[in-house]
């Protein structure tokens, strides 16, 4: 974790936000761990993975 990271935090524990922000942050958490369990339980479909593309070797 980045150390400017664990400063924001300590200043969120010392002056928390406001309830809007704490609503806003608690929502953005939850949406992230509903698509990681849908992820990591019915997994990732295989149209959106992204696929490599060779590059052309020039001689």
């Amino acid at each position: 974790m980045n150390p400017i990271w664990l400063l924001r935090l300590t200043r969120w524990a010392r002056r928390p936000p406001g309830r809007r922000m704490q609503i806003v942050v608690g929502a953005v958490l939850v949406l992230v761990l509903i698509l990681w369990g849908i992820e990591h339980f019915i997994g990732w479909p295989d149209a959106l993975t992204p696929e490599r593309i060779p590059r052309r070797v020039i001689r």
